[in-house]
């Protein structure tokens, strides 16, 4: 399965191996806890304000501080639930509210 992983410990290496979690936290003005979670990857929401503070930062984008990895704890698949497949019906339905 796929998930949504932090790589701000990535991104704080290549930048400066020195760079503590406490120094960062205090040069963006964010909450050290915060921070912390997001290095230790342990965010379940990645506030916005925190991803835009660290992009400015770091001068990179959203993608190098979060991306998809598969999740070696559990291999399986996502099935996409019925509602939601394509049956290429949808653009006749759409002409048909737009007369």
């Amino acid at each position: 399965m796929s998930v949504i992983r932090s790589k701000l410990k990535e991104v704080m290496e290549n930048h400066d191996p020195k760079l503590s979690i406490r120094k960062l936290a205090k040069d963006v003005n964010y909450h050290f806890d915060s921070v912390r979670r997001m290095y230790k990857d342990e965010m379940v929401q990645y506030p916005r304000d925190l991803l835009l503070k660290l992009c400015l930062y770091f001068n990179v984008q959203p993608g190098q501080l979060i991306g998809i990895e598969e999740d070696e704890d559990r291999n399986c698949t996502i099935d996409e639930p019925s509602d939601h497949q394509e049956d290429g019906n949808d653009k006749e339905n759409e002409k048909d509210t737009n007369l």
